[in-house]
């Protein structure tokens, strides 16, 4: 197997697919999959949801694109079914956080704050109190 991809890989067929934009349009292109994957650690407050479903149904056309072109793009269907899912997901992440009571949560979630601060404020409560 190893050999027959090297034997195809010294091939002018194999020259003619790295030096066209076959190969290096899904490569530049993988640098949205890249990031959509890495933003999935990100706070949902930072995601936006326009933004998120146009970048979905942006890669889902140009899947579509990516199969039906002769020869097919592998590559360029690959990077865009991956940044299709990466956007769907933070989609749902956008929807559960907004929508779906997931701020809430992660605000009854949160530990209580402490410091110099809510210190000075209970200090000034209870003053206003006393008064």
């Amino acid at each position: 197997m190893a050999s027959t991809f090297f034997q195809w890989a010294r091939s002018p067929a194999a020259r003619e697919y790295f030096f066209s934009t076959h190969f290096w349009g899904p490569v530049a292109n993988w640098g949205l999959p890249i990031a959509a994957l890495s933003d999935l650690k990100k706070d949902e407050e930072m995601i936006s949801g326009n933004m998120t479903t146009t970048l979905a149904l942006y890669s889902m056309v140009f899947m579509r694109f990516a199969w039906r072109v002769q020869p097919r793009n592998y590559l360029l269907f690959a990077c865009h079914a991956t940044n299709a899912t990466a956007q769907l997901v933070q989609d749902a992440r956008f929807v559960n956080y907004w929508y779906m009571g997931g701020k809430e949560k992660k605000l009854q979630d949160a530990p209580p704050v402490e410091g110099k601060v809510t210190e000075a404020v209970q200090d000034l409560k209870e003053k206003v109190a006393k008064a």
